[in-house]
C-alpha cells in the first residue's frame, strides 16, 4: 500500500483527520482539487466572518457619537476593500493548512479523487492525467455545495449562491435573500448593514426556524431595526431576469408580491458532493443523499469511511472535525466514544449573534419533560449596557425534577464564545445548582448564564 490512509477532501473534516492520523504515526495523503481547507476556510466560515466584522466596524463608526466619539466627514463602506480583506484572510488560513501539512508530513495530492476499489483511489490531476494510489483505509470527506431549487436556478451573476455573494464585483443597491438559516441570515445582515436594501424571504413561519422561538422573534426585531424587510411564511415562485432589475415573484399569506432587486441570493441549504467519486463502483451504500455509516464512520465497504456533510448529523465544520478525529482514532485502535449529536453547539454570526445547544423549550415539552426555564435579558447586564449591546438574552432549559441542563439558547453580543461553557457543562452533566453556585466574573456577558440558571429556580438577583 502507498499509504495507511488516503483522505478525499481537505475541509475541516479532511484536514483535521489527516493531522490526527499523522500524530498517530500513520502515513497520510489528502486528495484535494482546489484550495486546502475546503469550503469552510476558503468560501464559508472564515471569509464570511471577515465580512461580518467589516460590517460591525462600519456600524460602530456610524454610531460613534453614542460612545462619546466625534467622527468628522461621511463614513463610507468600501465594498471592494471589504471583499479584498475577506479573501486575504481566507488565503492566509489556507496557507496555514499548507504549513500544518508540511509540519505533519502529510502529502497533498492535487487533483480530483474517485474510488476505484476498497483500497484504491484514482486521482485526475489539473492536466487531466490519471494515477492510482492505494491505502489500507480511505476516508471520504467531500463536503457539500450550495443547493439549487428548480425555480431558482443560479446563473452566478444575478441569481447567486454563497461563493458569488462574497466576491461580487460591486455592492448591489438591493438584494433578495431566499432562506433565513445561518448562511442567509448572515449575508442578509452583512449587506443590510453596509447599505444594500435587503429583503429576506423565509418559507417557514419564522426566521432561523431551527432556533428557539424567542430567539427567532428577537432576531427578526433586530433585523427590522436595521430596516431590513423580512417576509416569513413566504416563498419565491419565480425570478424574471430579462429586465435591468430582477423581478422576484413572492407568494405571501396575502397573495403574490413582486419585489425588484439587483441580486437574488439563494441560501436554501446545501447539497452533498457525492456525484462522480466512484461510490457506486466501490459499492458504498447511500440513503437520501448521504453516505450510510456506523458510529465510527465505517461505510458498507470495509476500509472505506465517510465524515462531514456527506453523512448523518448537522452540516457544521466543528462536527466534521470531531467526526474525523473519532474516525482515525478508531482506525488506530484507540478506545473512543461515539459522538454525542445531542450536545453539538450551533452558532449564527449575525448582529446580534445566536448560539444554542440541546433542546428548545418546545422540544423539551414535546419530549415529555417537566421543565424549568430561566431567561436573563442583556438589558439587565452591566457589561452589555457598557458595551452598547443590550439586544438579546440567555435562556436555559432544565429538567424540573433533577436540574439537568436540557438546552441553552442565546442571542446577543459574543454569545458564540459563551456557548462553550454550556457544552462542557452538559458533557459533565452539570446541574442548575452547580451553575448558580459557580462564581462568574463581573462585569461580563457570561454572568447572564448564571443569572438565567438562577431565574429558572427563583433565585435571580438582578431582575
Amino acid at each position: 500500500m502507498d499509504y495507511d490512509i488516503i483522505i478525499i477532501g481537505s475541509g475541516p473534516g479532511g484536514y483535521v483527520a489527516a493531522i490526527r492520523a499523522s500524530q498517530l504515526k500513520m502515513k497520510v495523503a489528502v486528495v484535494e482539487k482546489a484550495e486546502l481547507g475546503g469550503i469552510c476556510l476558503n468560501w464559508g466560515c472564515i471569509p464570511t466572518k471577515s465580512l461580518l466584522k467589516s460590517a460591525q466596524v462600519f456600524e460602530y463608526l456610524n454610531h460613534a457619537s453614542e460612545y462619546g466619539i466625534s467622527v468628522t466627514g461621511e463614513v463610507k463602506a468600501d465594498f471592494s476593500a471589504m471583499i479584498s480583506r475577506s479573501r486575504g484572510v481566507a488565503d492566509s488560513m489556507s496557507k496555514g493548512i499548507q504549513f500544518l501539512f508540511k509540519k505533519n508530513s502529510i502529502e497533498h495530492i492535487k487533483g480530483y479523487g474517485r474510488l476505484v476499489a476498497a483500497n484504491n483511489v484514482e486521482v485526475e490531476d489539473p492536466e487531466g492525467k490519471k494515477k492510482n494510489y492505494s491505502a489500507k483505509h480511505i476516508i471520504i470527506a467531500t463536503g457539500a455545495r450550495s443547493k439549487e431549487l428548480p425555480n431558482l436556478k443560479q446563473d452566478g451573476k444575478r441569481i447567486i449562491g454563497y461563493r458569488e455573494a462574497m466576491t461580487l464585483p460591486k455592492q448591489p443597491e438591493s438584494m433578495v435573500v431566499v432562506g433565513s438559516g445561518a448562511i442567509g441570515s448572515e449575508f442578509a445582515n452583512f449587506y443590510q448593514a453596509i447599505g444594500t436594501r435587503v429583503t429576506l424571504v423565509e418559507f417557514l413561519p419564522r426566521v432561523v426556524p431551527n432556533e428557539d422561538e424567542e430567539v427567532s422573534k428577537q432576531l427578526e426585531r433586530s433585523f427590522k431595526k436595521l430596516k431590513m424587510k423580512v417576509m416569513t411564511d413566504s416563498s419565491v415562485e419565480s425570478v424574471d431576469t430579462s429586465k435591468e432589475k430582477c423581478r422576484v415573484s413572492i407568494k405571501t399569506p396575502k397573495g403574490i408580491e413582486i419585489v425588484e432587486a439587483d441580486i437574488v441570493f439563494s441560501a436554501v441549504g446545501v447539497t452533498t458532493n457525492l456525484e462522480g467519486i466512484g461510490l457506486e463502483k466501490a459499492g458504498v451504500r447511500t440513503e437520501k443523499g448521504k453516505i450510510v455509516v456506523d458510529d465510527f464512520y465505517r461505510t458498507s465497504v470495509p476500509g472505506i469511511y465517510a465524515i462531514g456533510d456527506i453523512v448523518h448529523g448537522p452540516a457544521l465544520a466543528h462536527v466534521a472535525s470531531a467526526e474525523g478525529i473519532i474516525c482515525v482514532e478508531k482506525i488506530a485502535g484507540k478506545e473512543v466514544e461515539p459522538l454525542d449529536y445531542n450536545n453539538i453547539p450551533a452558532c449564527t454570526y449575525t448582529n446580534p449573534e445566536i448560539a444554542s445547544v440541546g433542546l428548545t423549550e418546545a422540544a423539551a415539552k414535546e419530549a415529555g419533560y417537566e421543565i424549568k426555564a430561566g431567561k436573563f435579558p442583556f438589558t439587565a447586564s452591566g457589561k452589555a449596557s457598557a458595551s452598547g449591546a443590550k439586544d438579546g438574552f440567555v435562556k436555559l432549559i432544565f429538567d424540573a425534577s433533577y436540574g439537568e441542563l436540557l438546552g441553552a439558547h442565546m442571542i446577543g453580543a459574543n454569545v458564540t464564545e459563551m456557548i462553550s461553557e454550556i457544552v462542557v457543562a452538559r458533557k459533565l452533566e452539570t446541574t442548575a445548582h452547580e451553575i448558580i453556585k459557580a462564581v462568574h466574573p463581573h462585569p461580563t456577558m457570561s454572568e447572564a448564564i448564571m443569572e438565567a440558571a438562577a431565574a429558572a429556580f427563583g433565585e435571580v438577583i438582578h431582575l
